[in-house]
């Protein structure tokens, strides 16, 4: 007779999560699983997502993938509700990442050095690197789970993606968004260009500089000095003005025995005085800083004396002077923007041709003969010399302050006037602030918090950049440039330069290319600049579907505003900004509906991850020992998605196996099990039956089922509204209920030990709830998730809509509303305190959970309290061995109630008199305590305060030696601790029944093996356990039991063990049944 296949495959009782993750993967690709589960929605409604472009100089890091998570979750999930998701891996592959790395790696140091390399092999040499480590990328981002499409990805340096930067940059040059000036602006000489001001603000660091402070003879007054400070020596030799604040008190002091007269802020004078070491002095005089104005002073060097006659070397009056630090009199020079300001104002220096003696990596220049060649960094020290010759120096010090620093070459940003090009975003502004309020930012304090402060003071991009590895500028103007033609795709310049063979649009391609003057202006030239690549990636929307070209208005439309877009928290001023400027200055729309935001990943002592310092794991060695999924749920379960910085540890990865993994698999394995011996004892195949889901009539099977359909209808809620941080807390809970409570609680059930009928009802239960949860969990933990579908569906029939080749492909869950039992949901919840209060009890007083306490009483203000916990009786009973339950109505004589303030809610409520609300709630007496809570309502000191304003407490009265009470702001659990030899006996009966099924799992045996325990002569203390306990050991082994010397010879031995209780011990065999 042949035997009868298994409808599911047994279960490994170890589980090396990494291995199967492995397995998945060759399960994928076998069956093209992402390309397939892209094709089956085909034709449905789109769910668009843009992909934020990462470089592919380096590979991925924390921030990368907690990001790329957050996607896949996202997208996954879309895709199990129908949506047509197209997925498309996106890379950003110009601008000065690039740039730097060819920079380093050829010693190139100038823009001479490139032009004398030659800008096509230096682009050539930037575009080989460019991919350097994509299939590394692919590699770990696929390991990582991730499903994004490689193969039909979207390239900045692709000539479809770089025409529609052209057509989106003449959109906006049509609407006179565009422009070029000579403005003060952060400029990097290590990377030779200008940085727009987000850039500049992604990368500050802590430095101390030097600090001087120089006298400025006044003319009209005799020995008398304005006295000014800075912390960048090397700006003085292009002094051109003094500024001071109008409305400020300035004084005229002299230090005792000195010659001069100094003016300073008074505020700072006591400070001054201290650096100066001045001991005594006389105050002169005392005036407004608008007196001073037009004051004229003794230039510090003799370089740009001929500009006096244009008013420089004066007083000028301006607002930005502050007096928290230094004099409270600034030194003017074009290295500023307030300063560069104040020279246009007042006519000093021309807007177009300011002074600037630097060349584009940051040397001075023959302008400045004595500091010819130096670098401004090297120029402060003797500058410092030549003021002490010329006795204008009179302090030297250090100063400690935050300075931005360029963000790829890691060198100080300078601030100078430099001539770029600029979209007008103060222009749009009042249209930024409304579209960025017409998407759910999740959280959304990073949206009306952060990204509208900085909206709010958005000042016009530059967007330009002196560089060479770039999309150009499609600007082609005269040399006067009052003729300017802005090209908006390739056919456009074609035709206007009369140049046909036109296939890539980089520099070395097209800068040679003329278009004839129409004003009779000779030929235009292309202007040198290229976009700045955060351009670029915010022009991504329309540029990765070559829109308007290969995409039509109709198809676009389909695509744009994208329903989902996700990176960290530092893009709030970088990719999320040009998304938005871009969008609002095309179409005055969001790109975007829906952002979540997440924060940042840091070291486990809360530091920024350094590779130099070696402070934290590599990635893939977590996936390797731990796994993939124990990554991605340990990040989607931490503070990262409400966009609040994480501390890694690894122990927290490690964490999701122990407490999620397991319990979850050993789950599915007990359940496997169970139905397979539920196969055998029937002879029959199991087949799921969701009809015997609808008229449940054991609790528990009630609850479960319920608490299922209202996971559903949560999880969907929270997912429709973006809230990552809202769904796997749920999705956790209800997994360590399903884990910990149902089945630890139905075991014999589902083990068959109540009936057939009852068996296959709690199996049909165990094995909806787990395909479930499957289903649910699948976005987040993609690989096990697989692993157990793969094994559960064999219970479906063919064509069923859950039996797909994929759990990936299943759709996700619809609730039904008929069985959400909140009662039920409520009365477990009190089953599940009361037990977790009376375990802690039994760990204070030392007492096992296998040894029986006599009763406990549960102590409630309501008596219909009472009457909901009944159906849950037994498992009270069961859960903390003891022998009775009591309740009791809560009474003043036996429960002492406290209340206590919220203190965060009411102290941001009441500030100043929170001190009188906080006293008056502490004298609250029993009834009105008692009435709060009925009510929810309170009057404190003529305030009203509601739900959640106060905090209740509870403490049981009447303590003795032998009773343990605990509780929480609801109810009180006291517990009988009397110990008596019966009691013990119990205990020592469960410690010898959990001994032995140790022993058998240990063994390798299986519940249906049929065995014999055999025993030796036992002492007086497990002889008592033996003659008295013999029922209770037979009801929970279900095997015979019988002394050694009743056994038959030719039994085959399986395992020898023995127990102890203080020095007697208690030796026994296991046998197998037959020889």
């Amino acid at each position: 007779m042949m035997r009868r296949v298994s409808t599911f495959e047994k279960v490994q009782e170890k589980p090396n999560f990494p291995e199967i993750e492995e397995e998945i993967l060759k399960f994928w690709d076998e069956k093209k699983a992402f390309m397939t589960a892209l094709e089956m929605n085909k034709g449905n409604k789109k769910y668009t997502f843009y992909d934020g472009p990462p470089f592919a100089t380096g590979l991925p890091h924390y921030g990368h993938i907690a990001a790329g998570t957050i996607k896949d979750v996202v997208t996954r999930y879309a895709h199990q509700n129908g949506f047509d998701v197209e997925r498309r891996f996106g890379w950003d592959c110009h601008g000065l990442p690039i740039e730097f790395e060819i920079d380093k790696m050829y010693s190139i140091k100038t823009k001479k050095d490139v032009l004398a390399l030659g800008i096509a092999e230096y682009n050539d040499r930037c575009k080989n690197i460019v991919m350097r480590y994509s299939s590394e990328w692919r590699s770990i981002i696929s390991r990582l789970g991730r499903w994004i499409d490689f193969d039909n990805d979207y390239k900045t340096m692709d000539l479809n993606f770089m025409e529609s930067v052209w057509w989106s940059f003449k959109e906006l040059y049509k609407k006179g968004l565009v422009y070029r000036s000579s403005k003060v602006m952060p400029y990097s000489c290590g990377c030779n260009t200008v940085l727009s001001n987000f850039e500049a603000n992604s990368n500050y660091k802590d430095v101390q500089d030097a600090s001087v402070i120089v006298t400025f003879p006044l003319i009209s007054q005799e020995n008398t000095a304005i006295l000014a400070w800075t912390t960048t020596p090397w700006t003085l030799p292009t002094n051109l003005a003094l500024a001071m604040n109008p409305n400020l008190e300035y004084v005229k002091f002299k230090g005792e025995g000195q010659e001069m007269n100094y003016i300073v802020l008074e505020d700072l004078l006591k400070d001054i005085l201290k650096k100066l070491k001045i001991t005594k002095h006389t105050i002169i005089q005392k005036f407004k800083g608008s007196e001073l104005k037009g004051l004229e002073y003794v230039p510090l060097f003799p370089f740009y004396e001929n500009m006096k006659e244009q008013g420089c070397f004066r007083v000028y009056n301006a607002e930005f002077v502050t007096k928290d630090s230094g004099t409270g009199i600034v030194h003017c020079a074009p290295y500023g923007e307030d300063d560069f300001n104040l020279f246009i104002r007042e006519g000093i220096v021309s807007q177009e041709n300011p002074p600037d003696p630097l060349d584009e990596n940051g040397i001075f220049t023959n302008a400045i003969p004595a500091l010819a060649g130096k670098h401004f960094h090297e120029a402060n020290d003797p500058i410092k010399q030549m003021l002490k010759e010329s006795k204008r120096l009179i302090y030297i010090g250090t100063h400690n302050h935050s300075y931005p620093f360029c963000w790829r070459s890691n060198t100080p940003l300078i601030y100078r006037p430099v001539k770029s090009w600029f979209i007008r975003v103060e222009h749009i502004k009042q249209d930024l602030l409304r579209n960025n309020m017409d998407a759910r930012w999740v959280p959304s304090f990073v949206q009306e918090k952060r990204f509208h402060n900085w909206l709010q003071d958005a000042r016009d991009w530059c967007f330009s950049r002196s560089r060479f590895w770039g999309n150009p500028i499609p600007l082609w103007v005269s040399d006067d440039l009052e003729e300017i033609v802005c090209v908006g795709s390739i056919q456009e310049l074609k035709d206007l330069s009369g140049v046909s063979d036109i296939n890539d649009l980089h520099r070395q391609y097209i800068d040679h290319i003329t278009i004839p003057s129409q004003k009779g202006k000779g030929m235009l030239h292309r202007i040198e600049e290229v976009f700045d690549c955060w351009y670029e990636s915010g022009a991504m929307p329309y540029a990765q579907c070559h829109y308007p070209f290969t995409t039509n208005e109709e198809e676009f439309a389909k695509r744009f505003p994208a329903d989902f877009i996700a990176e960290g928290l530092d893009q709030t001023r970088g990719w999320f900004y040009t998304l938005l400027v871009l969008g609002t200055g095309l179409f005055n729309k969001n790109p975007f509906k829906n952002l979540i935001v997440n924060g940042l990943v840091l070291d486990k002592d809360g530091k920024k991850l350094s590779k130099s310092k070696k402070n934290f794991t590599d990635p893939m060695i977590l996936v390797h020992e731990i796994g993939a999924d124990a990554l991605r749920l340990y990040l989607m379960n931490s503070p990262l998605v409400r966009a609040e910085p994480i501390k890694f540890k690894d122990e927290g990865v490690r964490s999701m196996v122990r407490d999620v993994f397991l319990p979850w698999f050993n789950a599915y394995r007990f359940f496997v099990q169970n139905a397979n011996r539920f196969e055998s004892t029937t002879d029959s195949n199991y087949q799921y039956n969701p009809e015997s889901l609808m008229n449940l009539d054991n609790f528990m099977d009630q609850w479960i089922v319920g608490a299922c359909q209202n996971l559903i209808k949560s999880i969907r809620h929270e997912m429709e509204t973006y809230k990552l941080y809202a769904v796997l807390p749920l999705l956790l809970k209800f997994l360590d209920n399903l884990t910990n409570w149902y089945v630890k609680l139905n075991r014999k059930r589902i083990k068959g030990e109540t009936g057939t009928a009852d068996c296959k009802v709690a199996l049909d239960v165990l094995y909806d709830t787990l395909v479930n949860m499957t289903v649910l969990m699948a976005p987040f933990t993609p690989f096990l998730t697989e692993t157990i579908y793969q094994n559960l569906a064999k219970a479906l029939p063919e064509g069923h809509p859950r039996r797909q080749a994929s759990v990936h492909f299943v759709g996700m869950p619809q609730f039904n509303e008929s069985l959400i039992k909140l009662d039920i949901e409520e009365t477990v919840k009190r089953m599940q305190k009361i037990i977790e209060i009376g375990r802690k009890l039994r760990d204070n007083k030392k007492i096992s959970l296998k040894t029986p306490v006599l009763d406990i009483k549960v102590i409630h203000r309501d008596p219909h309290y009472f009457e909901s916990l009944k159906p849950v009786l037994n498992f009270i009973h069961e859960e903390l061995n003891t022998f009775d339950v009591n309740f009791e109505v809560e009474k003043p004589e036996t429960v002492l109630l406290s209340a206590l303030p919220n203190n965060q809610v009411l102290g941001e409520r009441f500030q100043k008199s929170f001190g009188a609300i906080k006293g008056a709630i502490n004298k609250l007496t029993n009834d009105e305590i008692l009435e709060y809570e009925r009510t929810k309502t309170i009057k404190i000191n003529g305030n009203d305060l509601g739900e959640g304003e106060l905090i209740v407490k509870r403490k049981y009265k009447l303590e003795e030696k032998d009773l343990a009470s605990g509780g929480d702001d609801d109810m009180i659990l006291v517990m009988n601790c009397v110990m008596n030899p019966q009691l013990l006996l119990f205990g020592a009966t469960r410690e010898l029944i959990n001994h032995i099924q140790k022993q058998r799992k240990s063994s390798g045996l299986n519940v249906e093996d049929e065995i014999v325990l055999y025993f030796e002569k036992p002492g007086e203390y497990y002889t008592q356990v033996i003659q008295e306990q013999m029922a209770m050991l037979h009801s929970s082994l279900k095997i015979p039991i019988h002394p050694i010397t009743d056994k038959p010879e030719g039994l085959r031995e399986i395992c020898m063990s023995s127990i102890s209780h203080e020095e007697e011990s208690f030796t026994y065999y296991l046998y197998w049944k037959n020889p």
